[in-house]
């Protein structure tokens, strides 16, 4: 696939809305096979290991979670560098024209959700992580972290679609109607709050900061998305998860350094 840039007027509805709509972000022959791997998967408990990823759902309600989900085959490795969103991330969320310009992979999780599921509603601009948080300054973007979730089944109607907030990551007051994260609360119909439709291989990039959520599936069936969260080339996992010797050692130069950007530093080995 070829490289896509950011243009001015993805700069400009990014910096408005804190969102975008990636067309045609993955090739079919990939999401069929994101498919086929997902297919294949063995029943997995709330904590169970495959490997080295691990089932760690949100709540109860969100569905299959599969944390680390590099880890499950190489059509999960390939999404790593996408040339459909990389320059977007990279411009985002990497440090532009900084002595330490670069990305990491925060999080990268698999989700399938079925009918009944929902995420709730969560972040904005009002007291809001740094990690998550949104900044444009003397003409650079430096955002600490911007997800991309890629459509691997239509997402229309009562499939469950993330929603957004347009706006939100720069609010400076709380949503008086959000409800409560802890609670569960769903945001079908909160206030201000809009479903990002896609179809297959689209994918909304988003940073972490504007209020997000999904809404309820009510189709029969299964939403299926990837989660992948880019912050700067400094950051550390949020939940400690590690990525095996046997997978950075097959990466590519280009993907090992998205998950391993700053190399380790040891003393030589004593002979």
């Amino acid at each position: 696939m070829e490289n896509r840039i950011p243009s001015a007027l993805d700069d400009f509805n990014f910096d408005l809305r804190g969102y975008l709509i990636l067309k045609q972000a993955a090739p079919m022959e990939l999401v069929d096979r994101l498919n086929a791997a997902i297919d294949a998967l063995p029943p997995v408990e709330m904590g169970d290991w495959l490997g080295n990823a691990q089932r760690r759902d949100y709540t109860k309600d969100t569905g299959l979670e599969m944390h680390n989900c590099v880890e499950l085959g190489a059509p999960f490795e390939e999404l790593l560098n996408n040339p459909s969103w990389l320059s977007y991330v990279g411009r985002y969320a990497g440090e532009e024209q900084s002595y330490i310009q670069g990305l990491f992979v925060d999080e990268c999780l698999l989700s399938v959700r079925k009918s009944g599921g929902h995420h709730p509603v969560h972040s904005g601009g009002y007291h809001g992580a740094l990690r998550g948080a949104y900044h444009y300054e003397n003409g650079v973007f430096r955002c600490g972290q911007v997800n991309i979730i890629l459509a691997l089944t239509d997402i229309g109607p009562g499939d469950g679609a993330t929603m957004v907030i347009p706006g939100s990551h720069k609010s400076n007051f709380p949503h008086p109607l959000a409800g409560d994260y802890a609670k569960g609360d769903r945001m079908d119909a909160l206030e201000g709050a809009i479903p990002a439709y896609m179809s297959k291989g689209d994918a909304l990039l988003f940073v972490d900061g504007v209020m997000h959520g999904g809404s309820s599936r009510t189709n029969p069936g299964e939403r299926r998305v990837t989660i992948y969260r880019y912050g700067p080339a400094w950051a550390n996992t949020r939940f400690g998860y590690e990525y095996s010797k046997a997978l950075l050692d097959r990466l590519t130069p280009e993907r090992r350094k998205l998950l391993e950007p700053v190399a380790p530093r040891r003393p030589p080995v004593a002979r």
